[in-house]
């Protein structure tokens, strides 16, 4: 099994903790980070500014997507100006609409042409991709967030839906696939392997890591001891007749 630092797939950590963003920062593994509102409500951030601020000053050489929350267009824009006013590694998550169900392309398209660097989030269709592709700035850089762990979810296999994706932006070569919402580690070899960019990967599968290329034997003996030890220490008793 291809070692983690051998893959082409560049891992952003996505969560919202200061000080497990400070721990992972030391990772040579952790390329950029990603966060969003209901990562930050979950972790009790109460001031969304002061948050980003820190986050930004805390990882200074490597990128980190923080998003607008606005409905309105205009106001999108406006956020998305000043989120990339509070640091030179900021990159501005875009929803691909808004709560209408209403495209952002103008939106996308206004920060795109202010040389902001926008990450596109929310995604789920090929033909999501191909209209953020026409608002972008080609020569400007960009993520294009899709999400393959909720595509999955619906029962539909992500691995040749991401292939469109990239195929869709195979003419940007400034603009980035990200595979988002991943479920486990695999997720992040079958990003590899078709090619994705950038993949986001929570903190729950990045404790995984370690298990890479793990003596299965070895593993099932150690799942065997853990069933074992959980019941014995909870007491458990099945009365048999002998």
């Amino acid at each position: 099994m291809t070692e983690p630092t051998s893959l082409r797939v560049k891992i952003f950590a996505d969560g919202a903790d200061l000080a497990g963003i400070r721990k992972l920062h030391v990772n040579p593994l952790i390329k950029g980070f990603t966060t969003n509102p209901t990562l930050m409500r979950k972790s009790g951030i109460a001031d969304y500014e002061a948050f980003g601020r820190e986050v930004l000053a805390a990882v200074p050489d490597r990128p980190v997507s923080l998003e607008v929350f606005a409905d309105d267009f205009d106001e999108m824009v406006a956020q998305g100006r000043t989120i990339a006013t509070w640091g030179g590694n900021a990159n501005v998550k875009i929803p691909v609409s808004n709560t209408k169900g209403e495209f952002a392309g103008r939106v996308i398209k206004t920060l795109a042409e202010a040389g902001v660097v926008v990450n596109v989030t929310a995604i789920m269709t090929v033909a999501q991709v191909e209209a953020v592709a026409r608002a972008l700035n080609p020569q400007v850089p960009a993520l294009v967030s899709v999400f393959a762990g909720r595509i999955a979810d619906t029962g539909r296999d992500p691995i040749p839906h991401m292939k469109q994706c990239l195929e869709a932006l195979a003419h940007l070569p400034k603009v980035e696939l990200l595979w988002a919402s991943p479920r486990e580690l695999l997720n992040i070899y079958q990003a590899d392997a078709v090619g994705c960019h950038i993949i986001t990967v929570a903190n729950d599968v990045l404790a995984k890591l370690s298990l890479i290329g793990k003596d299965l034997d070895a593993y099932s003996l150690e799942t065997v001891r853990m069933f074992y030890g959980d019941a014995t220490s909870a007491g458990y008793a099945i009365r048999t007749a002998r």
